[in-house]
């Protein structure tokens, strides 16, 4: 059954845009963001989504439950610039319908 969720991403100049994301197709948050142009091309995901770079760092502004964050995407925070206690990649974030009401903020690029 498609249904597609509201999240609000506020983006590197600090807009915040409502952005309707897909649940039915496998899409991860970074590829929301990109799919809306909200960030520069090349400027996030440059890895693919692999957890292998932090160019889709975010932060989660509200309370909603995310999936536990993985070895990998840690190993990567750990190297990172400008990580929060509520920092997350937005490529290890899939959508689904539990993130409906989701906030996130773009890291500065690094």
């Amino acid at each position: 059954m498609e249904q597609d969720i509201t999240i609000k991403i506020t983006d590197r100049e600090g807009v915040t845009h409502e952005v309707m994301a897909p649940t039915d197709m496998a899409m991860n948050l970074m590829e929301v963001v990109r799919s809306y142009e909200l960030a520069p091309e090349g400027t996030i995901g440059t890895c693919g989504g692999m957890a292998m770079c932090a160019s889709c760092q975010c932060y989660v502004i509200n309370g909603t439950q995310l999936p536990e964050m993985q070895d990998e995407e840690e190993a990567m925070l750990s190297e990172a610039f400008y990580v929060k206690d509520n920092s997350r990649l937005s490529c290890q974030i899939p959508i689904t319908i539990e993130l409906e009401g989701l906030e996130v903020e773009l890291a500065p690029e690094s």
